[in-house]
């Protein structure tokens, strides 16, 4: 009887944490703006303050993803608090297999894809054998002036990508987002704040992910379905959550040193990186603040189309 009345109460407690409408607190993320001890030394954005914040469009002609009006639950809730909480810093690695594909994003999928995770996309083998795909996704820390000329070429290249945001780019860059939305593209809850999720709290986690997720929904018409975890910062119990609240944790197969807008890639050593990285459901990871990212994208989509690859994106 006191196992069943356990049961119950868990079941109450995540139920009532992932669907209700919570309120998103902004005020770790403006900390952070200003703290460059908060930037990791892998695929961190690096903050600072940017653009005016401007008035929020309606949603009126915003699209809605193919998801429900509520967050779907996952099947099989769990007690969050007896999973393993211990953080994990993700990266894909240098080491890949016969398919190029990198060892740590192969051993990710193995352990985590029962948590609904992926850090490559799995391949169609019910489609011909020359049918390669990759995903590219860009990481929305803060606007550098770079993402309506990354919109245009993705545009003109006929090309569908996915838009990890924070509230906080979406709260300044209203006009990005709806963009993004309009013209057929993914955009993914990156969290309110950008916090570790292991080291806070579970409630407070239930915040990063649902705060998010209700801005968007409210100011864009739009529901938000991927999720992809601060500073590739994880945990079991992290990833559960995630699955709980109804989304998919999208980590990537491919990052590079983007991020630093105050010592960019060279160019052409950049584009020989990013198209040697390719594999068959690849994910890139790329930031939208890199000045390289825009200049090269037309040519990374030109060779990797060259090569027989198409674009997704999460939808």
């Amino acid at each position: 009887m006191k196992y069943i009345l356990c049961l119950v109460l868990s079941l109450g407690f995540i139920l009532s944490g992932c669907a209700n409408n919570i309120q998103p607190n902004t005020k770790d993320f403006d900390k952070s703006i200003t703290d460059s001890s908060q930037v990791s030394e892998s695929v961190t954005e690096n903050r600072t303050e940017t653009n005016m914040t401007t008035e929020v469009p309606t949603s009126g002609s915003a699209r809605s993803s193919s998801a429900s009006a509520e967050p779907l639950m996952a099947e099989n809730t769990l007690d969050l608090s007896s999973l393993d909480n211990t953080l994990i810093g993700y990266g894909q690695g240098v080491i890949v297999d016969s398919e190029n594909r990198p060892q740590g994003a192969v051993d990710f999928n193995e352990k985590y894809s029962k948590y609904n995770a992926i850090a490559m996309a799995k391949s169609d083998k019910s489609k011909k054998k020359n049918k390669k795909t990759i995903y590219l996704t860009f990481d929305q820390g803060y606007e550098n002036g770079y993402t309506s000329k990354i919109l245009d070429i993705l545009k003109k290249k006929k090309v569908k990508a996915t838009f990890f945001i924070l509230q906080d780019y979406a709260e300044r860059n209203p006009e990005l987002v709806k963009r993004m939305i309009d013209e057929g593209h993914t955009v993914g809850n990156h969290s309110v704040s950008h916090p570790s999720l292991p080291k806070i709290s579970i409630e407070e986690a239930k915040q990063e992910i649902m705060g998010l997720h209700n801005y968007v929904k409210e100011k864009f018409g739009y529901e938000m379905t991927e999720f992809r975890p601060p500073r590739g910062e994880f945990s079991e119990r992290v990833l559960q959550l995630v699955n709980e609240c109804g989304y998919k944790t999208v980590m990537w197969s491919f990052a590079y040193e983007d991020w630093d807008v105050d010592n960019q890639p060279n160019e052409s050593k950049a584009l020989e990186k990013v198209t040697n990285a390719k594999h068959n459901g690849a994910i890139y990871l790329l930031h939208s603040v890199s000045e390289t990212n825009t200049k090269i994208l037309g040519s990374v989509i030109d060779n990797l189309k060259k090569d027989g690859y198409s674009f997704k994106s999460f939808k």
